[in-house]
């Protein structure tokens, strides 16, 4: 019986030449802030040519792992838990927009994600945390009328909560959430008077928080985004 024919698939030179600075870069031969090697250094490091180090190195900006700037040599970037997350805004909001069930998904996986934000700050919170929270309430109120800046303070305080916990993986994906979230948030928010039920809900979860209650501060969030759940929607 022959053996099946395994084809030996010859890789672009630009593919070899990201393997080998990607490398350079997770070696720590080049640390964040450094710059990269000229192009006719790795042209001659690597022996190939001109084209291959600029698909490598566009590769490497895609991915968020060096800054390209015209006219200066690209720079090493410090990766955060922020910075990959916006690596991958347009594309999560491009499944959301076209799947209903998506953002369904998203805002079940923020109400379990901020149920345990809620209850890790409520442990956690410290007066200055706390003192933070009300002064966002207030900027909120002052912002009554003004959707723009209600709808950022609001996102502020769900935010700020998170970095209560200290972590800033939590803290990213708070950001990331709400920010692809803020597309399908319809205008019903505002200037219907629901504006009102977010201020007295962001109070009570902060109250719950300066309590140090942690089952009050869950139930809390939870009631305030199982009714706010309902204003987001896909647009056509």
């Amino acid at each position: 019986m022959s053996q099946p024919i395994e084809q030996i698939v010859r890789r672009k030179l630009s593919d070899e030449v990201f393997d080998r600075l990607e490398r350079m870069i997770t070696s720590g031969e080049l640390r964040p802030g450094d710059e990269m090697p000229s192009e006719r250094v790795l042209m001659e490091r690597f022996g190939v040519g001109r084209p291959a180090i600029r698909e490598a190195m566009q590769s490497l900006a895609n991915m968020g792992l060096v800054n390209i700037s015209h006219g200066e040599r690209a720079k090493v970037l410090q990766l955060t838990a922020r910075s990959i997350f916006r690596q991958v805004d347009l594309t999560a909001k491009i499944m959301l927009a076209q799947s209903a069930d998506s953002l369904d998904h998203l805002k079940s996986s923020r109400i379990f994600f901020e149920r345990g934000m809620a209850r890790e700050a409520a442990v956690k919170a410290t007066p200055a945390d706390i003192d933070d929270l009300r002064d966002i309430v207030e900027e909120q109120r002052r912002s009554l009328g003004n959707a723009e800046e209600f709808i950022a303070a609001d996102m502020q305080f769900h935010t700020r909560i998170a970095q209560i916990s200290g972590n800033p993986i939590f803290v990213a994906v708070s950001e990331a959430m709400l920010a692809w979230l803020k597309a399908y948030h319809t205008d019903m928010l505002i200037w219907t008077g629901k504006e009102k039920f977010t201020l007295v809900e962001h109070e009570q979860i902060l109250d719950c928080l300066a309590a140090n209650d942690a089952n009050g501060a869950e139930a809390a969030i939870l009631k305030h985004l199982e009714r706010s759940s309902a204003l987001y929607s896909n647009r056509d």
